[in-house]
């Protein structure tokens, strides 16, 4: 995904910051990422993504039974997330996809300007579009081995699509998804179709 996303020269700094963005909430590492710094609601909420993994009781009813979930720049992922058995989900890059539009370049050591301030300019309402386009994507490429393999997986996607209210468009990320998996670079379809508006476009 950075490869397909960003330039050549920039490739290996956003790289280091997904690594360090993304953790794993195991037995191992649950005592020191309850101490991080933060809000106490991140802690509640770590706590309970590890113990869910455990099939443990939840601190709360309100508690939600979920794989992972994103703060900021930071990821969190439960082991859980290698048991998910749908063939189009990858709940890390759909977070992953999210920090690329919540870093600002300077974070990870890229040059800032003004025009160019963040890892990625994502149009603000196709936030969900591109995090789900990008993980639907992620999976075909991942799956296929020719672009007609990538062509079908893309049609049986766009059958069997399973996408949470939180995009309000699902019928649009089929659309980008299959026309991703017909282009020779899918990542510059995705990042063209979630692109933001120009001011123009949007006063007329």
């Amino acid at each position: 995904m950075v490869r397909g996303l960003f330039p050549r020269a920039e490739q290996e700094l956003v790289l280091a910051a997904v690594e360090r963005s993304v953790l794993f909430v195991t037995r191992d590492t649950i005592a020191l990422l309850l101490r991080r710094p933060g809000f106490d609601s991140t802690a509640w909420s770590v706590a309970n993504l590890y113990l869910e993994s455990l099939d443990a009781e939840l601190l709360g009813e309100v508690a939600p039974s979920i794989v992972g979930m994103s703060v900021g720049t930071t990821c969190y992922v439960s082991p859980a997330y290698f048991d998910d058995d749908d063939p189009f989900a990858d709940f890390v890059v759909h977070e992953v996809a999210h920090i690329f539009h919540n870093c600002k370049r300077d974070v990870v050591g890229l040059r800032r300007t003004r025009t160019r301030e963040w890892l990625l300019d994502i149009e603000f309402s196709k936030r969900e579009t591109f995090a789900y386009s990008c993980e639907a994507y992620a999976r075909i490429l991942e799956r296929s081995q020719s672009a007609r393999e990538r062509r079908e997986l893309a049609i049986e996607y766009c059958r069997t699509q399973r996408i949470s209210a939180g995009c309000d468009d699902p019928a649009e990320v089929a659309e980008i998804v299959a026309e991703a998996a017909a282009a020779r670079n899918g990542w510059k379809v995705i990042l063209r179709r979630c692109a933001p508006v120009p001011r123009a476009t949007v006063l007329s």
